[in-house]
């Protein structure tokens, strides 16, 4: 209780006690924050591997894959699919589910890495991490290993926030499920389903008809400023939806289950997908939203504020842009780049609050196969900070 303490009053002084939401100034829809400034830049190169690792993408093919041969001697260090900010320096960053596929990512274990940013120097290191395991025996279906580490082929987890206990919780794709971890990555319960929701790749479909897209399950999920509820967002929109509209659901830790209260968070395309999610106040989230481009085919890469409250009464969620991830200023010329800098990776999967107007950003790499950055060359993983245009106003606990 003491440690929880003292680090409340760390994530207050270093935010200031932002303002709440209810503010004269807080924004509105039409009234957008203005072109974020890049303050930071680092870089992992694509080409990092967990250290003494068993081998990896044998199911993917001989390639070469932008240059790079397959398999591989070790678990590659990619996938940035989720983030906590572990308030020293580092950050803990999720591995989705291997090489896109079920079929392909059985010899992908499914892992927590640690990484260390440094953007005087441009670098990111990793200094640390933890497979995800199941030795309690809590998935009540086959796993691919004998010895219930996870793998690409059990679970696609995309989405990872941090309890007040320390704990984790995971959104997965394939069921869709929230997945309950320990500090080190023990699966602690079984699989939390959503009730009328199943994508392909369920379990129990039991010969049902699917009514999620494959690999558009838990895209993002927000920790609630109060640490009780747990607000998982679909990446796709459900059979018999209107198309762009995502459903955002409540999930009560207390009381172990869904609270049936739901939102609808509408995509400005309904060909875009959200990359991440995370709680700014009780009310209002901040939602990546992209496009499926890349490098020259990059166009939408945004993030947005999205409030609950629909104030205007049409029935989704209001949206304020926060921040254009293709156009950002750069007159410092960080990392190299011009003075206007683009984030052009087909999927940014993780936003991370830094105080009440800087926001940490990263990109999945998909490795091997992404190529945002050079039509010939596998994307590294890049860490960036942006300041934003004006304060989010943020409730103090959205840092912790």
């Amino acid at each position: 209780m003491r440690r929880l303490s003292i680090m409340f009053s760390a994530v207050a002084l270093t935010v200031g006690l932002a303002a709440p939401a209810a503010l004269a100034g807080e924004k509105t829809k039409t009234d957008d924050f203005g072109q974020a400034t890049l303050t930071g830049w680092a870089s992992l190169p694509a080409q990092t591997f967990v250290p003494g690792s068993e081998p990896s993408g044998a199911a993917i093919g001989a390639g070469p894959f932008n240059g790079i041969a397959a398999p591989f001697a070790g678990q590659p260090v990619q996938g940035f699919s989720g983030v906590v900010n572990r308030h020293d320096g580092t950050y803990d960053v999720l591995s989705d589910n291997g090489y896109g596929q079920k079929a392909n990512s059985a010899d992908f274990l499914l892992r927590v890495h640690r990484i260390k940013p440094d953007t005087r120097t441009g670098n990111v290191k990793v200094v640390g991490g933890f497979n995800l395991t199941d030795p309690y025996h809590k998935v009540p279906f086959a796993l691919t290993r004998a010895d219930r580490t996870l793998t690409g082929a059990d679970f696609d987890v995309e989405s990872i926030v941090r309890a007040y206990d320390g704990t984790y919780w995971m959104g997965d794709e394939f069921g869709p499920f929230l997945l309950h971890f320990s500090r080190t990555g023990k699966l602690l319960q079984a699989p939390v389903s959503l009730d009328g929701v199943k994508a392909p790749e369920n379990p129990y479909l039991n010969g049902q008809t699917p009514n999620a897209a494959s690999s558009k399950g838990f895209e993002g999920m927000a920790r609630g400023v109060d640490g009780r509820y747990l607000y998982p967002l679909l990446e796709g929109t459900v059979t018999g939806d209107t198309p762009g509209d995502l459903r955002i659901n409540e999930f009560d830790l207390k009381a172990g289950k869904y609270s049936g209260k739901r939102w609808t968070y509408r995509l400005e395309s309904k060909d875009n997908a959200i990359g991440d999610a995370i709680a700014v106040d009780k009310n209002r989230f901040l939602v990546i939203e992209r496009d499926g481009g890349q490098g020259d085919t990059a166009k939408f890469k945004r993030i947005y504020l999205a409030d609950k409250r629909d104030r205007n009464g049409d029935g989704v969620m209001d949206k304020t842009l926060v921040a254009d991830l293709m156009s950002i200023a750069n007159p410092k010329k960080l990392g190299g780049f011009g003075e206007t800098f683009t984030f052009p990776f087909q999927t940014i999967e993780d936003v991370v609050l830094l105080d009440d107007r800087t926001l940490a950003v990263l990109n999945d790499n998909n490795f091997p196969f992404s190529t945002g950055r050079s039509a010939t060359k596998a994307d590294d993983n890049e860490f960036i900070t942006i300041r934003l245009g004006d304060r989010l106003h943020a409730d103090w606990r959205a840092f912790i």
